[in-house]
């Protein structure tokens, strides 16, 4: 009887001990930007599992885009929330956010450099398959994923989540290599329909793998529980909000999709 009770005091202290885990890793862009990744992994899962970029709002590397690194990590992939603004800078009032994604976005190849440093560093981790990669986006993050693959990237898949759909840089035929997912608003003030038009044509005409999903009644910024908080205040906040049935719906059909897009 003691010998079973130790036992299975062994194996709930296994249980116990295998968990996510999570650390931050400085690295630097070609242009010598400091930045700082989020890195999470469940050491629970043996071997080279898939690895996963994840691209933060407009509000910077915070909480939430290292919360979303370990729900995938949770998931069993590797995943990597990265710095696009440098030195893992967030605030939360909108003419900063303004302020940090207009500086990264200015310059669309020095913006791409910075996420290429970002999967290169995924890709060198001792327990990712550098072979199967993808990239999850929020808000500008979306965006941000949305031109990694019109421009080529070497990813299985990417997943934008009310994202923006325009863009400086429109994918040309042949070009995609990613399958892409959009989880898009369909109450998104901030991405009006004709963004939306132009986007499928877009898809469309570069010959893209894409699935587009619109979600009635769900406005930008739907999948951070902080979006009602963020949307007000003295500063006058955007048009957003969180929707709960529609982040749990976003985020089963993206499991469902990376699952696919892997096999």
């Amino acid at each position: 009887m003691r010998s079973l009770l130790a036992l299975a005091l062994l194996c709930s202290a296994a249980v116990a001990q295998a968990a996510v885990q999570t650390r931050e890793i400085p690295y630097q862009d070609a242009d010598g930007q400091r930045l700082v990744g989020y890195y999470a992994y469940d050491d629970a899962v043996e071997g080279k599992r898939p690895g996963i970029i994840v691209v933060h709002e407009w509000w910077g590397l915070n909480g939430y885009a290292k919360r979303r690194a370990r729900d995938l990590a949770a998931l069993g992939y590797n995943a990597l929330a990265i710095d696009m603004y440098g030195d893992g800078k967030h605030t939360e009032h909108p003419k900063d956010a303004q302020a940090f994604m207009a500086a990264a976005t200015k310059d669309p190849k020095a913006a791409a450099r910075r996420f290429d440093a970002g999967l290169e560093l995924l890709k060198i981790q001792p327990n990712t398959n550098k072979h199967q990669l993808a990239a999850v986006g929020y808000c500008f993050g979306g965006k941000v994923v949305l031109d990694a693959a019109r421009r080529g990237e070497k990813l299985d898949a990417v997943v934008s989540f009310h994202g923006p759909l325009a863009t400086q840089t429109p994918a040309k035929p042949g070009v995609i290599r990613a399958k892409i997912l959009v989880e898009h608003g369909e109450a998104d003030s901030m991405i009006p329909p004709a963004q939306v038009a132009a986007f499928k044509q877009e898809m469309q005409s570069a010959g893209a793998d894409m699935t587009f999903v619109s979600i009635a009644g769900a406005k930008h910024g739907f999948t951070n529980p902080d979006a009602d908080r963020l949307s007000h205040g003295d500063h006058g906040g955007p048009d957003i909000g969180y929707n709960k049935e529609a982040d749990d719906r976003s985020w089963a059909d993206m499991q469902a999709f990376l699952k696919k897009s892997f096999d």
